[in-house]
């Protein structure tokens, strides 16, 4: 026997569906399916055999180490509670091969990052074990190159090469969890909001529903990628006035009220229609109720005031850059419309 050796002739289930390396990794009970006995089995896992097991009730169907595909669906295959693929027709399209679906099971951790196409994580090869998420009250030990983590409830999750991988924000979050290189950390983080993956404020949220954030090399790169979010946010709206034939603001100002109080900083500002564009980067942390609070009084004060306060995302800004400026300049165009607004006093921020 060698590396083709086939399944039996007997096979009760054809193949057709599954791509290369998905034939190449069965179960105990896929391979039972289509044909193949115990004794069989057993007999074609024996040393110097042309199967092994890789994992618990999962096989490798031929000598050798495993590729990184092959490596990926035999951690599936043995996290996953059920195996399917439904609605495969008797003659699948060509060049369009049928996938499993792995039910309540999702690549997570470094290896989803590598998935999703971080340059700074390291190649699948080159990691001993594969991260695996799965609920909670699964009963599911780690074991060999399959590494087992749990969650209340999982995500949704995305594909990426063929195989359901945990989105960026979660990924980054059971990575970050097992590492302990503040460089690693930063450089992680920061490819997640500067490559264009993922907003600031849903990688905080993980790490801090992973209860993280008490971690001091953590604590340090979370600063530095809010800090570069909130640049890139900023160099969009730039991007959203220039693009979009708004008319200039002023940029980065304090309000003061004369000889008064301290209304708030603002992004943009536009004096003669009395509109003021804010920049929502809060992440969500431990105190954000307190930060929420501080937001909405001062956009209550500044509309007091008779001045229009636009709220804007990052996410909203660069997924709807039209849409949001849409919005400015409806709010600059209604400013006719509006009773004059108090004065105020505008100061460089």
């Amino acid at each position: 026997m060698n590396h083709n050796t086939p399944l039996p002739q007997a096979s009760a289930r054809p193949l057709r569906h599954l791509s290369e390396a998905q034939r190449r990794v069965l179960t105990t009970a896929q391979l039972r399916s289509h044909g193949v006995s115990p004794a069989e089995l057993t007999e074609r896992c024996r040393s110097g055999g042309p199967w092994q097991q890789l994992l618990p009730g999962v096989y490798l169907l031929h000598p050798g180490a495993p590729t990184s595909e092959e490596r990926l669906h035999a951690v599936l295959l043995y996290a996953a509670r059920e195996v399917t693929a439904p609605g495969v027709p008797a003659q699948p399209e060509p060049g369009q091969p049928h996938r499993p679906v792995y039910r309540e099971a999702m690549i997570t951790g470094l290896a989803a990052l590598t998935l999703h196409g971080f340059t700074s994580a390291p190649p699948l090869l080159s990691l001993d074990r594969i991260d695996v998420l799965v609920p909670r009250l699964r009963r599911l030990r780690s074991t060999g190159c399959a590494h087992v983590l749990r969650a209340a409830s999982l995500p949704a999750p995305e594909e990426a090469t063929g195989v359901p991988v945990a989105p960026v924000p979660r990924a980054l979050a059971d990575a970050v969890s097992q590492m302990t290189d503040a460089g690693a950390v930063r450089r992680l983080l920061s490819e997640a909001v500067r490559g264009g993956h993922c907003e600031p404020a849903a990688v905080v949220w993980e790490l801090n529903n992973a209860k993280l954030l008490s971690r001091p090399h953590v604590v340090d790169a979370v600063d530095s990628l809010l800090a570069e979010g909130r640049a890139i946010a900023e160099d969009r709206l730039h991007t959203m006035v220039r693009e979009f034939g708004l008319p200039d603001p002023v940029w980065n100002v304090d309000l003061r009220l004369p000889g008064g109080p301290h209304l708030g900083g603002l992004d943009a500002y536009w004096p003669e229609q009395a509109v003021a564009l804010e920049l929502d980067t809060r992440a969500p942390r431990q105190d954000e109720d307190a930060l929420w609070s501080e937001y909405a009084r001062k956009r209550e004060h500044l509309e007091r005031l008779g001045i229009t306060v636009v709220h804007i995302t990052p996410r909203k800004l660069r997924d709807g850059m039209e849409q949001q400026a849409a919005v400015v300049r409806t709010a600059l165009m209604a400013s006719g419309d509006r009773d004059p607004a108090a004065y105020v006093v505008v100061l460089p921020r």
